[in-house]
């Protein structure tokens, strides 16, 4: 599903690198948690996956289903089927969530060939997976984001995903914010979409998130590359023992 392969990425018109060789990857059906302290380029990373303009990569290639996505634009990732959900989803005033949802909809729609939705239809599916999310009607008449608390922001974004069907959804801090009522929620959402066709790619600085999506693999990222892997045990080491050791033990 996800290939990436001696990626080095630094901020545009920035000479500082901030990824300096990543090796990573994700099999479809596979939940992949990235964990590592802070200014270890895991956001980064998530933004150059979703194609963000200001991050440039210096050397290396992503490879989604085999091809390299690098010279595709946000919009080409997302209508290939490559999700992102923010640590800090933004607020749009002046566009309403439906109407939001109606557009993202149709938009991938049309990139892949395919009939837009009727409004009947969009309404189905959109109730249904709000319905799952625990978010009223109310939320979705509101404008995108403005005014949600942090769970509901949370919420929003996980809806877009159940929406988009997305292959590969990658989650940058979604647990940020969330107290545990939300957190089980977002999370049960999440799970609900596991499938053998779709990967996770989960960015946390927590063990707690991982309790509710529990993963597969995980990875350190410090410092711009990949230093451990393991499966779900290396996230309760940890958050045992921190980082120290193994840091220690890489340097």
């Amino acid at each position: 599903m996800l290939e990436i392969k001696n990626l080095h990425a630094r901020v545009a018109d920035d000479e500082t690198e901030i990824l300096r060789g990543v090796d990573l990857t994700v099999q479809a059906g596979e939940v992949a948690a990235i964990m590592g302290p802070n200014g270890s380029g895991k956001s980064t990373l998530s933004y150059i996956l979703a194609g963000r303009s200001d991050y440039e990569v210096t050397e290396g290639d992503i490879l989604y289903n085999g091809e390299s996505i690098l010279e595709m634009d946000p919009a080409e990732r997302a209508a290939a089927g490559v999700f992102l959900a923010f640590q800090y989803p933004l607020e749009i005033p002046g566009v309403a969530t439906m109407t939001f949802l109606k557009t993202a909809l149709n938009s991938q729609r049309k990139a892949r060939g395919e009939g837009e939705l009727t409004t009947p239809d969009l309404m189905r599916r959109v109730k249904a997976a709000a319905a799952d999310l625990k978010i009223d009607a109310a939320m979705l008449k509101r404008p995108l984001n403005v005014g949600f608390s942090g769970g509901e922001k949370k919420r929003a974004e996980i809806l877009q995903m159940a929406l988009l069907e997305p292959k590969l959804c990658v989650m940058d801090e979604t647990d940020s914010g969330l107290d545990i009522d939300a957190l089980k929620i977002v999370a049960d959402g999440v799970n609900a979409l596991r499938s053998p066709e779709r990967s996770f790619l989960v960015i946390t600085h927590y063990q707690r998130l991982l309790d509710y999506i529990v993963p597969d693999t995980v990875h350190v990222l410090y410092k711009g590359r990949i230093i451990k892997s393991g499966d779900k045990e290396l996230a309760l080491q940890l958050e045992n023992e921190g980082y120290s050791q193994i840091i220690d033990e890489a340097a």
